[in-house]
């Protein structure tokens, strides 16, 4: 069983940088990788994933702040979070799957998750 854990969540001001990341026990069973997050009373929602080819999808509430990166070893995934906002706060999730997509229900490996807070 593929175990993924994630790091680097915390307490940071609006307009802040937070960097996230996720390592797999295993890379042969995990092509793609990508972060999800899920806010009080509201479903988990993509933020970002990435292919082991470098592909990536972005939710438009996070483009041009928000970047996914595969470490040089590639069981890891990076987020980095720039411009950091109150509606970024949440528990971030690691996920990992063979397939790659953008559906979190389509991912068999998921974090412990990460919790992110965001102050005004």
């Amino acid at each position: 069983q593929v175990q993924l854990v994630e790091s680097g969540g915390g307490l940071v001001q609006a307009g802040g940088s937070l960097r996230l990341s996720c390592a797999a026990s295993e890379i042969f069973s995990i092509n793609a990788m990508g972060w999800y997050r899920q806010a009080p009373g509201k479903q988990r929602e993509l933020v970002a994933v990435i292919s082991s080819s470098g592909a990536t999808n972005y939710a438009d509430s996070v483009k041009g702040r928000f970047t996914i990166s595969r470490g040089n070893a590639k069981n890891t995934v990076h987020l980095q979070m720039n411009s950091l906002k109150p509606e970024d706060t949440a528990v971030y999730y690691c996920a990992g799957d063979r397939y790659y997509s953008v559906y979190a229900a389509e991912y068999d490996y998921w974090g412990q998750g990460t919790q992110v807070t965001v102050s005004t």
